[in-house]
């Protein structure tokens, strides 16, 4: 909830919109907890996200068109390709309340991705996670941020941070105090006082 300011994106206004608008817009986010469809089968949590962007009318869809049709065997292709793409194809069968941590953490990105996402906003996604998972799925971030969709993470893991962003703003009682890239930050004499404490 804003409590005050604004927020914009592409020199849009966007505060106080709803969810599926600021979806539609472009913006795919996850949350620290879970956020995947835990009694459906992995597969069926991507394709339902492609439903999104469909441009077939409802009532087509019920008829069975021709183009409801193509746009259904299109989905599920592209439901294919983004598990294949986040390492997900062979747990495509599976539910997804039955995954791994690691698993649920990938699939939740890989919903989000589904969406097309400009911006993907990422709220602490390597929570829970042991350090071998958190590599694989640090990774697949990496991923979609080179297919060209900015990606934004809230961390508190420093060295995921550091090894991962480009670039770092570091917060403190709400409010920035730096930014800049690793090295930078790193040096930043005001981010060292916050969480490090002055030397004595």
């Amino acid at each position: 909830m804003v409590s005050q300011g604004s927020i914009l994106f592409r020199g849009q206004d966007i505060t106080g919109l709803k969810a599926h608008k600021i979806a539609q817009m472009g913006i795919a986010r996850t949350f620290q907890a879970s956020t995947v469809f835990k009694p459906l089968t992995v597969f069926d949590n991507v394709y339902t996200a492609l439903h999104m962007h469909y441009r077939t009318h409802i009532v087509e869809s019920f008829l069975h068109t021709r183009s409801s049709h193509d746009e259904d065997r299109s989905a599920i292709q592209k439901a294919l390709e983004i598990l294949e793409f986040m390492g997900l194809a062979s747990q495509r069968y599976k539910i997804a309340g039955e995954l791994s941590s690691g698993y649920q953490k990938a699939l939740a990105i890989g919903i989000a991705f589904a969406t097309h996402p400009r911006l993907l906003l990422l709220d602490e996604p390597i929570t829970t996670l042991a350090a071998n998972q958190i590599e694989i799925v640090m990774n697949l971030v990496s991923k979609v941020r080179n297919t060209g969709t900015t990606v934004i993470i809230i961390e508190h893991n420093m060295k995921v941070v550091m090894d991962y962003c480009n670039r770092i703003a570091v917060l403190a009682y709400g409010k920035k105090i730096a930014e800049g890239s690793a090295r930078e930050i790193r040096e930043n004499k005001d981010v060292v006082e916050a969480y490090l404490g002055t030397r004595r």
